[in-house]
């Protein structure tokens, strides 16, 4: 093969490296995307159990606050 024939066969070997590495790189970007939106949800997710345990924990201190009135 000549000097430029295996120019040649290195510079297709490297375009071709190149695709694959921009076809994966393309597969994580998306993935990181979709890890994203996940964890904008759980996120979401959390707060809203985070209020409902302060509602909650509100409502059982005023149920001793009561039971303790009752008792007295």
């Amino acid at each position: 093969m000549t000097d430029d024939g295996r120019l040649a066969a290195e510079l297709l070997a490297l375009a071709a490296e190149n695709a694959e590495l921009r076809l994966q790189l393309a597969e994580a970007q998306e993935q990181c995307v979709e890890m994203a939106v996940d964890a904008g949800e759980l996120h979401a997710e959390v707060e809203a159990l985070r209020a409902r345990l302060a509602e909650l924990e509100r409502e059982r201190d005023e149920w001793r606050r009561a039971a303790r009135r009752a008792v007295a």
